[in-house]
């Protein structure tokens, strides 16, 4: 049987294997010290004073919302190009969702729409925003910040798909996606097809001590032993539950592999951008677009998408041979959930353009080679057979 080769795929060394068994023979298989060494190890990373592992990027949002005070009456703005849970997380709150339509040109929300719907609401309408640095490629954090500053608006940075992105601010200073220089809060995801793959696992970064404080109380039940939180203290066996909070935690097994993934995080983004490169050049000239990437921005390249009026038949060509091309992301506020809350299909048109078009290419720092050939091949036959049918079609009609 052909191997089949999928848009995203886990990276996993022997390295890896072996942390993690070192994990399993030691005296923690969670809350354990491993835990905080993967924190510091990813808050360096990305240039953030504190990090905190959390069971996945899902709750991360969660987190981030809780902690900010999204509740009923909140409204938050975000992208309809994007996974559920972006929006998803307002809603756990108790919050609304609002959604802004997209720059064509990079897929990412576009700051001037959002700036309309500031300058046309009443004042004091909405509470924050989260944007999301989609497919690696991250938001202008610099110019979204100063919009968000101007109306006292709070910043969730979804950065699931962009650690190791980073761009230039107007100092021309590089800023990582991450950092806090330009957002509360920003998480990560460690999906098994994410950069740094854990199986499960995300991590939320910032820069302020009580938001940090806040996230770890509320990731472990709102129960804390430190001295300096508790009210009382009975012994070294007591605890306060001070807050109502949630089993959010990631286990040291899976920190320990994530610790071990970050250590080539650097050399898989550089690996994804030869894929990328010889992907450019493969379709340059071609009746393929690519999205353009931030101006003054490193991509991270947790994806690489091509837009192409033909969407359904180049993916039912390259699933029959056996590549795995994927589609990110069907608006979510076409979603039948979404719909029962009033949105519908029509209101964001150049997302809804962008869904019709757009397809994952397979992408990922394993992929050979021969792989890539192949994807590339594939692509460009079906490109040119479509175009030669719909060459002869119009002369047929022409004649």
């Amino acid at each position: 049987m052909e191997k089949i080769i999928p848009y995203g795929r886990q990276w996993i060394a022997e390295e890896d294997i072996q942390a993690v068994v070192e994990t399993l023979r030691s005296d923690w298989l969670t809350q354990g010290p491993v835990v905080e060494e993967f924190e510091a190890a990813f808050a360096e990373y990305v240039g953030a004073k504190y990090a905190i592992a959390v069971s996945n990027g899902t709750t991360a949002l969660h987190l981030c919302t809780e902690v900010l005070w999204v509740h009923e009456g909140t409204r938050v703005i975000t992208t309809p190009i994007t996974f559920a849970a972006s929006a998803n997380c307002v809603l756990y709150s108790g919050g609304t969702v609002d959604f802004a339509d997209i720059d064509p040109q990079t897929a990412l929300i576009d700051i001037e729409y959002i700036r309309q719907m500031l300058e046309t609401a009443p004042e004091g309408t909405y509470s924050g925003i989260i944007p999301v640095s989609f497919a690696g490629n991250p938001v202008d954090m610099e110019a979204l910040y100063r919009l968000a500053r101007e109306y006292g608006l709070w910043i969730i940075e979804d950065a699931c798909h962009a650690p190791g992105a980073h761009f230039t601010n107007s100092k021309g200073e590089e800023v990582r996606t991450g950092s806090g220089q330009y957002a509360d809060l920003s998480v990560f995801s460690f999906h098994p097809v994410k950069h740094i793959a854990c199986g499960e696992g995300g991590m939320i970064t910032t820069n302020n001590p009580y938001l940090y404080e806040k996230i770890r109380l509320l990731r472990t039940h709102g129960i804390t032993k430190s001295k300096n939180q508790l009210q009382e203290f009975h012994g070294s066996w007591y605890y306060e539950m001070q807050e109502l909070g949630y089993n959010y935690r990631m286990t040291d097994m899976q920190c320990a592999l994530g610790l071990s993934q970050l250590k080539r995080a650097k050399k898989g983004v550089e690996r994804r951008h030869e894929i990328a490169q010889k992907y450019d050049d493969a379709f340059y000239g071609m009746p393929i677009r690519t999205l353009h990437t931030t101006p003054n921005a490193h991509h991270a390249y947790h994806l690489y998408v091509v837009e192409t009026n033909n969407r359904k038949e180049l993916y039912d060509h390259l699933r029959s041979k056996g590549i795995y091309a994927q589609v990110h992301y069907i608006p979510v506020h076409t979603m039948p959930y979404y719909r029962k809350l009033g949105f519908r299909k029509g209101m964001f048109p150049k997302a809804e353009a962008y869904y019709e078009q757009c397809l994952s290419l397979p992408m990922f720092p394993s992929l050979t080679e021969a792989e890539q050939g192949k994807v590339i091949n594939e692509v460009l036959y079906c490109v040119n057979q479509t175009t030669s049918k719909r060459t002869l079609q119009t002369r047929r009609l022409r004649a």
